[in-house]
């Protein structure tokens, strides 16, 4: 299990510092080119997004949520609050994937693998195994490593033919590509940062991968109408609560992610900065702030109060020892929405 927050490789990108007047301003006034593009979209919007920023801000207010200490968890004391950081700001991502589009044009390098390749490939299978193990009814004893047994390539392409996939905060988008490698055949990446989906899409062309769908789209104020089977998170909730304002935004997230996953659909999410337990925590916060008063009123026998519901996390990841508390440097977690 996670219990010793780790960044990636090239760490001193994650060193935290006080955003200046430049960063805010720059981070809250979304690029031209995205907006425009959420406009002329299929999907069209119906979400309000300044009642969204207004429901996450009373939900802070109110503050009543379970305590970490409630929770068996693999660390001694809960974290202090993450510092901001640079990594929290759209504008560092629009410079770096800038970057990374201009590199991949003149060099053709594929830019930066957050985690690395061995956690993506890992995450990515699997994630195949998880979504088989449910399509043939297993959702309960699943195995550490979330082995099924033995099935044909075609069967496991009959299986993951009916998952439609989302991949937020997609960045170059090698995720869905190593998904697709999996035998998962309906994919789309987001991202807010228009250079990301340019990269993401000169790279899926290049490597043969020309039918996943990419799009420009901040989960936070999402414009997708589209409900997805499978969605999928590799760093974005962990760069969301490195922001200023990262509190507000990590309980925006589950308020959009909420809508993005279809009935009996799953969430699979990878972070550095927050432990299995931690990401419990956030999940049962959020159910404990959607439960309705006729369900809180009814039997115990005839309720089942969770939207989101845990399923299994990784265990494959190598673990080390420091200061006494065993950890490794990345948690991967699968919940289900309600069916």
């Amino acid at each position: 299990m996670a219990g010793i927050r780790w960044p990636p490789e090239d760490s001193e990108l994650l060193q935290a510092r006080a955003p200046s007047t430049a960063d805010l301003i720059s981070d809250d006034d979304r690029s031209i080119a995205a907006d425009s593009w959420s406009i002329k979209s299929d999907y069209g919007s119906t979400l309000d997004d300044e009642q969204r920023h207004v429901d996450a801000s009373d939900a802070l207010s109110a503050g009543n949520f379970r305590a970490a200490s409630d929770y068996s968890s693999d660390k001694e004391e809960p974290d202090a609050e993450v510092e901001p950081s640079m990594l929290g700001l759209q504008s560092y991502w629009d410079a770096t994937y800038a970057d990374e589009l201009t590199n991949f044009h003149e060099h053709g390098h594929t830019g930066e693998i957050w985690f690395g390749t061995e956690v993506m490939e890992v995450v990515a299978s699997w994630t195949k195994n998880l979504c088989v193990n449910i399509s043939q009814g297993r959702t309960q004893n699943l195995t550490n490593d979330g082995s099924c047994k033995s099935e044909t390539g075609e069967e496991v392409v009959k299986y993951l033919s009916g998952w439609s996939v989302l991949d937020i905060g997609t960045g170059n988008g090698l995720l869905l590509q190593e998904l697709a490698k999996q035998g998962f055949s309906d994919l789309t990446g987001t991202d807010y940062s228009e250079a990301a989906i340019d990269l993401a899409r000169n790279l899926a062309i290049r490597d043969g991968f020309s039918n996943i769908n990419f799009l420009v789209d901040d989960v936070l104020e999402t414009k997708l109408e589209r409900q997805f089977q499978l969605v999928t998170d590799k760093g974005t909730l962990d760069a969301i609560g490195l922001h200023p304002d990262g509190s507000m935004k990590r309980i925006m997230y589950w308020e959009s992610l909420s809508k993005l996953i279809a009935p009996g659909g799953i969430l699979v999410i990878t972070s550095c900065n927050s432990t299995k337990d931690e990401l419990v925590l956030e999940v049962d916060n959020f159910n404990q702030r959607n439960l309705c008063p006729e369900s809180e009123a009814m039997d115990q026998e005839r309720r089942d109060p969770l939207l989101f519901r845990y399923l299994n996390h990784v265990q494959t990841y190598p673990t080390f020892m420091f200061a006494g508390v065993e950890g490794s440097r990345v948690a991967t977690v699968a919940f289900q929405w309600r069916s």
